[in-house]
């Protein structure tokens, strides 16, 4: 069984002129539904504030909550902040909360939106507006559910937003696997950082990333792993540098998940990156990796 929290408010309409119905989070959805594998489907509730802005800075939540974010931070987020941007930013952050809760119950759950992991303090940047791995993060070892967190980031895109507010936590442990070229220009300093050069393929892929992922569980031992999950390193995607193949996205998801159920370690998903002209294909890598890390996860 495949636990999944989504809000209906995740989804917009698509773009004028677009051959789909709605934005990638809507198709996300109706690829699931189309591939016929059970699920079990959660609604969350908007994180409160107070967890917001405890990552945070106020003054730039309070922006965002009045719909009076400055042009240039717009500009450096990619949209501007409308009504349906701040209640989606709001409840994000809640579903990978929801996810993680989930996750420790039944050893995976996914969010079908998330992975905002450029957000910066008082600022979002790249398509993000609030982080929603370092805010769920913090309200689950602060309320007490976790005392250690692994935030693995297989992002085409360095996690410099997580990495930048989460500087220096000892209880939370951010490993960053990305092309070395992508976006963006200046990175920040991971717990662990692995760039890779462009073009990289399934096999030099998965040598790097089973070079880190087990000596980092062995060794920070974490108790639950938020995985930024994003499909942007296929290689038809529009944004990656990177040349993984779908049977290369699919040893990389199962390979995480074994590794975090060899070891007894719960496991929450986000969606992450993807993108390209076909969002129905973006939107089925999506579930493809939902599906296989589900599988994985129910393994004996």
């Amino acid at each position: 069984m495949l636990h999944v929290v989504h809000h209906p408010a995740y989804v917009f309409p698509a773009a004028p002129g677009s051959r789909f119905t709605f934005d990638k989070y809507g198709l996300v959805m109706e690829a699931l539904r189309e591939s016929g594998v059970a699920f079990t489907q959660y609604q969350p509730d908007p994180m409160p504030r107070a967890w917001i802005e405890a990552v945070h800075d106020p003054a730039y939540v309070e922006e965002v909550a009045s719909l009076a974010v400055p042009r240039e931070k717009e500009r450096r987020i990619g949209f501007p902040v409308t009504d349906r941007v701040r209640s989606r930013s709001m409840l994000s952050p809640g579903g990978t909360w929801e996810a993680a809760r989930l996750a420790l119950v039944h050893g995976y759950a996914a969010n079908s939106a998330g992975g905002s992991h450029h957000a910066l303090y008082d600022s979002g940047a790249g398509y993000c507006v609030f982080n929603d791995l370092a805010i769920a993060a913090h309200r689950l070892i602060s309320q007490g559910d976790v005392k250690r967190i692994l935030i693995l980031d297989l992002d085409v895109h360095q996690g410099d937003g997580t990495a930048a507010l989460l500087a220096g936590r000892p209880d939370i442990f951010t490993l960053s696997l990305h092309a070395e070229k992508n976006f963006p220009v200046r990175k920040a300093r991971s717990s662990l950082d692995l760039a890779l050069p462009d073009g990289t393929q399934d096999d030099a892929y998965m040598a790097a990333l089973m070079d880190v992922l087990p000596a980092t569980l062995d060794d920070f031992a974490p108790d639950l792993i938020l995985y930024q999950a994003g499909v942007d390193v296929h290689g038809d995607d529009r944004l990656g540098r990177l040349a993984l193949t779908d049977a290369g996205l699919d040893a990389r998801d199962r390979a995480v998940m074994r590794a975090a159920r060899l070891r007894g370690i719960p496991l929450a998903s986000t969606v992450g990156g993807g993108y390209g002209e076909d969002r129905m294909a973006v939107a089925r890598r999506h579930v493809a990796c939902m599906i296989a890390l589900a599988d994985e996860a129910n393994r004996s």
